[in-house]
């Protein structure tokens, strides 16, 4: 299956050290295979979070997100209005 990523948005996390830590929200589109004449990609309804260097994110249940592989886990930092 040919995938494609497509922006959705971006936010601020904090990790345990303190650090700021960019996450970017990516939505996953498949190529569809019965359009024949032009090019088409549709959501397959999965988002990705990936860091700025493409380390992958994985978000709980509770919110919280953590880097695979690593003891990483990140929480959202609330932005003012």
């Amino acid at each position: 299956m040919d995938l494609r990523f497509q922006f959705l948005a971006s936010f601020h996390a904090e990790g345990p050290d303190g650090q700021d830590y960019k996450v970017s929200a990516f939505e996953r589109l498949a190529r569809d295979a019965s359009a024949t004449e032009v090019e088409r990609w549709e959501p397959t309804g999965v988002v990705e979070y990936r860091l700025e260097d493409g380390r992958l994110v994985e978000e709980r249940k509770d919110g919280s997100l953590s880097v695979p592989g690593t003891a990483l886990e990140l929480h959202r930092v609330a932005t003012s209005a």
